[in-house]
């Protein structure tokens, strides 16, 4: 290894790591030493990590680093939730969000510099897609958060970890980007949560949500299953066609037999399917007869979403009452329903309105706003 090269240790896999550690003549204990002082303590300073004999420390400085991606800046919401804009270079910036309930903390993850799904009410569509992020910039961003939030009060950090220095018990990938279009990074990513000698989480409590890729699903099942959400928002193939076009590919059938599927390995016995509901466009009563057909083909729980609204979708949120007729509709034929409470939408942190700020490779801003157009005139002239 050059004086020169230099290895993120952030985002090696604990066996990564323990290679790693042997060219400096390290024995495999020191590996799990050194992943529990980056991952679990959230030191970045190799001098710091006492127990470490002194040479290895000094061969550590010279050929290693613990970095997250740089913030550029952090907003506070009136409910407690932050937002924080990270710098990925080249004018890309991501942005990830931490929640703070009574009984847990949770922390929505980017997994790419945009998205190239292009869901027309997903204002990180609007951005264009640039790239996939490292799994050591993914887990950065889980990193970063531990460590601020370890020297915020307690009634800041809440996370059911008032009293534990790692204030994130939850991790989803709802961030910016498709999670299962960046999979070998978001894998990575995925195990050294779980990992006993990093972040420990439980594969319960670490949730990646998928618009459906319907083959990195069954890898995800094979590799490390966690929590599955299915970003569903339609219940038929003309409607989910247009709401999420990545439908097209892998249309409903093949999607479901795929969560039905992943259900054999899930450390939960159920697939959360999300819904956002629009005004008028996916929000009937004949909807939600049809999303009781959806349920009776995979266990399932929905998760129903108020659209939060941006300038350039064109659509609108669905009225309260509404929402909760539909929540009913669902309720009474026995099935498992959520309304998610809007959070930090003061900051541009709720569901939907992650945007950071990309540079469009793709041109997808061009393309979307016409998108909107035509789904709001078919609304019009139904």
């Amino acid at each position: 290894m050059s004086d020169t090269e230099t290895i993120n240790l952030l985002g090696l896999s604990p066996a990564a790591l323990e290679a790693f550690v042997r060219t400096g003549g390290g024995k495999p204990f020191r590996a799990r030493q050194l992943s529990r002082w980056i991952h679990q303590r959230g030191v970045d300073q190799f001098s710091d990590m006492t127990d470490l004999a002194r040479d290895f420390r000094v061969w550590l400085q010279g050929c290693g680093l613990i970095a997250a991606p740089p913030v550029q800046f952090e907003k506070h919401s009136a409910d407690g939730t932050r937002k924080w804009l990270f710098d990925m270079g080249r004018g890309n910036a991501i942005e990830t969000v931490y929640i703070p309930e009574d009984d847990r903390g949770t922390l929505c993850v980017s997994s790419q510099a945009g998205c190239t799904v292009a869901c027309p009410f997903c204002s990180t569509g609007y951005q264009g897609f640039s790239r996939n992020l490292t799994t050591a910039e993914i887990v950065g961003q889980l990193w970063h958060a531990n460590r601020v939030l370890a020297d915020a009060p307690a009634g800041v950090r809440l996370g059911g970890a008032a009293e534990s220095p790692r204030p994130v018990s939850n991790v989803v990938f709802m961030g910016m980007g498709e999670p299962l279009l960046n999979y070998d990074q978001v894998l990575g990513a995925v195990q050294l949560m779980v990992d006993d000698h990093a972040y420990g989480l439980s594969r319960r409590r670490v949730t990646v949500s998928t618009s459906g890729v319907v083959p990195m699903i069954d890898r995800l099942a094979a590799d490390c299953p966690v929590a599955l959400a299915v970003s569903l928002h339609a219940p038929n193939d003309g409607l989910r066609d247009r709401l999420v076009p990545l439908n097209r590919k892998y249309p409903l059938a093949e999607l479901l037999a795929a969560c039905n599927r992943y259900l054999e390995h899930a450390p939960r016995d159920f697939i959360t399917f999300e819904y956002i509901m629009l005004d008028g466009i996916n929000d009937t009563d004949e909807h939600a007869r049809q999303l009781v057909d959806v349920a009776r083909q995979v266990r399932c729980k929905f998760n129903l979403i108020p659209f939060n609204p941006f300038p350039q979708s064109g659509l609108r949120r669905s009225p309260q009452q509404r929402i909760r007729l539909f929540a009913r509709q669902l309720t009474d034929a026995g099935l498992v329903v959520t309304v998610r409470k809007t959070r930090g939408d003061d900051i541009d942190a709720a569901c939907g309105q992650l945007a950071g700020e990309v540079r469009d490779r793709t041109r997808i801003a061009e393309r979307l706003p016409d998108r909107a157009r035509v789904i709001i005139r078919k609304k019009e002239t139904a």
